[in-house]
């Protein structure tokens, strides 16, 4: 998810300011001397204080794709939803139903993964190889088989990779999905736990 961020860049003026006023009283006062010289340095950066004040810094406003405070946990994040916009544009142009199906799996599989790993980056060690090899490598397949459907190739080699994706889509589109399972492989030992607490709990006190 898209987040705005904000950024405060100081203006280059007062630096300016300062060194202007500094140069002036140089040339007007004996700077030679002790209180000549801490004369132009109070009254330049008493030109630094009040230019400030005149010229405040800017604030500056850019989108970025994710924003956990992790940096190369966004980039990654990043690199995964281009790759899945690419999957995305793929299935759309895709005719064949059943492949178009186990597509719209993955996608949804692996948009899952992006928002919690986005929620808790803690977890983008566990997606390391998702993110690095399983997901490029199937863009990549599905990419070639668009490709030679589009160019509507014939022959025997082109129709086996064409039954070999279609076979293994839905394969894949599961593998996706466990990825997903795996991030809240804790969460569902602790909710386990709570049930099974719960459950004593009411059969003490014969509720149950």
């Amino acid at each position: 998810m898209s987040k705005i961020i904000r950024t405060r860049k100081p203006s280059v003026l007062p630096f300016y300011a300062m060194a202007l006023v500094f140069l002036v009283l140089c040339a007007v006062l004996p700077v030679y001397k002790l209180w000549a010289l801490l004369a132009a340095l109070g009254g330049a950066f008493v030109a630094f204080g009040a230019a400030q004040k005149v010229c405040p810094p800017r604030v500056v406003e850019h989108e970025v794709p994710f924003h956990t405070g992790v940096e190369d946990v966004d980039a990654m994040l990043t690199d995964i939803q281009q790759k899945l916009d690419t999957l995305h544009t793929l299935n759309e142009q895709l005719p064949d139903p059943q492949l178009s199906a186990a597509m719209t799996r993955m996608e949804k599989a692996g948009r899952s993964i992006v928002e919690e790993v986005e929620a808790n980056p803690e977890k983008a060690k566990q997606v390391r190889r998702f993110a690095n090899y399983y997901l490029p490598d199937a863009v990549n397949v599905l990419q070639q088989y668009a490709k030679l459907a589009k160019q509507g190739v014939r022959g025997e080699n082109a129709a086996a990779i064409r039954t070999e994706v279609e076979h293994n889509a839905a394969s894949i589109a599961t593998a996706f999905e466990n990825q997903l399972d795996a991030l809240y492989a804790a969460e569902s030992m602790d909710l386990s736990a709570d049930i099974t607490v719960l459950q004593n709990m009411l059969k003490g006190q014969g509720l149950s």
